[in-house]
């Protein structure tokens, strides 16, 4: 429930010793929560909390119902609750049990047989773009491929497929281990991925991950959809290029768009610059249209996994077995090992904008996080740089890190990534990354950036009826709409996790 808000403040659960802020406190004003009055004893920033009754020493601070730290000093009704007075409870690894707990999903319907018009691909793919990619093996050659893509489109493009794109990165070479292996499962998957209607793999010839051994990692294509061109082994690496380009523009011509059911959609969910408001309009938005979505038989992928911490054990109960469980459960004390083996703080986050924004502790942060992700059953765990197999809701192992998360949503199948911000960021990935903001100010102030504005609900909107408008737009941006901008203004990048030495 979001009670309050007649009151310029939000309080989320009804069992919450804070509230949020919808706009800018003054000491001396009052506010009337639960019949009670509350009169403010401190300036307090828009989109912050608030102490809706007095909170001891040590005690522990509520939030969607659930602990998100404890105080350090005693506070009374009426102040300002962050970083100067509250503290994360969260420690190092845990001990879990599995606990099944039955989730009531979103069983609004429309109807199961809901289509959108996507391309079918020759292996049973589905896509949602009909454009032209061209991966590099190696960093060495980014520009190479930067100026390819530019003359392919000024000398083939026209209105039979969607364009040729690069996407640029550092890695490929000097890389050992586990950190060259990454590299090239979230490479082989990018090229695997059904939006692209044909695929130039690009090398050097020198570099660790050369061609050759590069194609054991890709396993099985189709020499129509993928080509390959070694550049040290040909005198002029663009008219070769443009030659490759051309034969794959000849096979992206054959693909129209077509009926497909919904339960196709693979939809990756992210959050970045994420702010008071994330928790409580766009992450519960896009967990309503992940239920939504999964009820029709698709797909949703959540990852960010130092992003649950805090709030884990809810996702490990919705563990559709004790398998699943088991996977989760390594999935975040994985991740938190990897902290620990560099050294690093596994709580220190959030980030200085976070707090800004209102965010004070990680399971503050990690509570709202996981709302992306609705109420569906956890059907599956997916590793990093690896495909999604399974319907339904799948969590994906990745950092908190923008462009790094959506890149392997992407690699993991997803035809779109919907992202939630209360700070705004311009990024995309390689398929098209809607951006929600969580406040209409932000929707206001970017519009070159945001794409839809779940604000709405602090307004006039009910959840229903946004969750419906959402739906909509996705089925439409899978149908070919190029409305988000990170589409309509070329911003569509790449970043790899890296883990390991470099030589």
């Amino acid at each position: 429930m979001l009670d309050g808000k007649k009151n310029n403040v939000v309080k989320i659960h009804g069992s919450d010793s804070v509230a949020i802020t919808l706009k800018e406190f003054n000491e001396g004003e009052r506010i009337i929560l639960d019949d009670k009055v509350v009169e403010i004893n401190e300036t307090i920033p828009y989109g912050h909390k608030i102490a809706i009754k007095d909170v001891s020493k040590g005690e522990d601070i509520i939030k969607f119902g659930y602990p998100i730290g404890h105080s350090t000093e005693n506070i009374v009704a009426g102040s300002w609750i962050h970083s100067h007075n509250m503290k994360t409870n969260l420690h190092g690894e845990l001990d879990y049990e599995y606990e099944k707990v039955e989730q009531s999903t979103d069983k609004q319907v429309r109807s199961f047989d809901q289509t959108f018009k996507g391309y079918m691909r020759d292996n049973g793919d589905v896509g949602i773009r009909n454009e032209i990619w061209i991966i590099n093996t190696v960093g060495c050659i980014n520009k190479t491929a930067e100026l390819l893509a530019n003359m392919a489109n000024q000398e083939l493009r026209d209105e039979s497929f969607d364009g040729v794109f690069h996407f640029p990165h550092p890695f490929g070479c000097s890389q050992l281990g586990d950190d060259l292996t990454y590299t090239q499962k979230l490479l082989s998957n990018l090229v695997h991925h059904p939006n692209a209607a044909g695929v130039l793999v690009l090398g050097l010839g020198c570099e660790n991950n050369y061609i050759e051994l590069f194609k054991k990692v890709l396993g099985d294509y189709d020499n129509r959809r993928v080509k390959f061109l070694e550049v040290q082994a040909v005198s002029d690496e663009m008219e070769s290029g443009l030659d490759l380009i051309e034969e794959l523009v000849q096979y992206a011509k054959k693909f129209t768009r077509e009926d497909i059911p919904v339960s196709k959609l693979k939809i990756g969910l992210k959050c970045g610059g994420s702010d008071g408001f994330s928790g409580i309009t766009a992450n519960p938005l896009v967990g309503r249209f992940a239920d939504h979505l999964i009820s029709k038989g698709g797909t949703a992928v959540l990852t960010e996994v130092p992003e649950m911490f805090g709030a884990e054990t809810i996702l490990m109960n919705r563990a559709k077995n004790e398998e699943t469980f088991s996977k989760i459960v390594d999935l975040v004390n994985d991740f938190k090992r990897y902290f620990i083996r560099h050294d690093q703080v596994v709580y220190e986050n959030p980030s200085p904008g976070n707090k800004k924004g209102g965010i004070t502790t990680l399971e503050e942060k990690s509570l709202g996080c996981i709302q992306k992700g609705g109420f569906a059953e956890v059907n599956d765990v997916v590793q990093y740089g690896e495909r999604v197999t399974e319907t339904g809701l799948n969590l994906l192992q990745g950092p908190g890190n923008d462009l790094v998360s959506v890149t392997a949503l992407a690699a993991s199948g997803a035809h779109i990534v919907l992202f939630t911000t209360g700070r705004g960021t311009p990024f995309g990935g390689p398929v098209p990354t809607v951006k929600i903001s969580t406040n209409t100010g932000l929707y206001a102030r970017k519009k070159n950036w945001i794409d839809f504005d779940a604000g709405q609900l602090l307004d006039h909107k009910d959840m229903n009826q946004l969750s419906e408008e959402l739906f909509d737009y996705v089925v439409n941006v899978a149908s070919g709409d190029i409305t988000v901008n990170n589409e309509f203004y070329g911003f569509k990048e790449i970043a790899i996790f890296k883990d390991g030495v470099m030589m």
